[in-house]
């Protein structure tokens, strides 16, 4: 009796995990890639975060918010990954197909925009895409990054200087990103 039980709670689990990540994979990977800047990369970290969020989905679902979860694991992946030696321009087809993606909304300049977020530091990037696209609040962000208010502040005020910087500088100028190492 108790491996039939065992069974279909692992069935529930599993069915429960499939449904939340149908309706959560697309945002958390546009997320990966505002964070990385390389759509094969955010395709990458999003499977392993998911892969780490399923081995704890029973406590985590207990404990909260899976989404704040799945965040704090994904910036985690992409801080992993950033200190690796590896380096990958984002291509034109790469901006162009988060602007044709159906579940997000670009405005005129968000070519140029996505473009100029690669540029800013790692760090304050981070910041901004959870501040802004993620819309989590100064404590959220800070909680999430495992930092003090005062820094995500700090880093949001600089992260968004250096976005209009390099929003101002004409797109001719623009340094091409480099991927996910950027200055730090």
């Amino acid at each position: 009796m108790r491996g039939t039980r065992r069974s279909v709670t692992d069935h529930s689990r599993e069915t429960d995990f499939r449904a939340w990540v149908i309706e959560h994979r697309t945002r958390l990977r546009t997320t990966a890639f505002l964070l990385c800047g390389d759509w094969y990369l955010a395709d990458d970290l999003v499977q392993d975060a998911l892969g780490r969020l399923y081995s704890r989905w029973g406590k985590v679902v207990a404990g909260g918010d899976p989404r704040a979860y799945a965040r704090r694991i994904l910036c985690n992946l992409h801080t992993d990954h950033r200190r690796r030696p590896s380096r990958r321009e984002i291509s034109e087809a790469d901006v162009a197909s988060l602007r044709a993606h159906p579940h997000i909304r670009m405005a005129e300049r968000d070519d140029e925009l996505i473009a100029a977020l690669m540029t800013i530091p790692v760090g304050q990037r981070t910041v901004v895409v959870l501040r802004f696209f993620e819309d989590l609040s100064i404590e959220q962000t800070a909680a999430l990054l495992r930092t003090s208010p005062g820094n995500v502040k700090s880093q949001t005020s600089r992260g968004l200087e250096a976005l209009r910087s390099a929003l101002r500088t004409p797109p001719t100028q623009h340094a091409r990103p480099t991927g996910i190492e950027g200055a730090s």
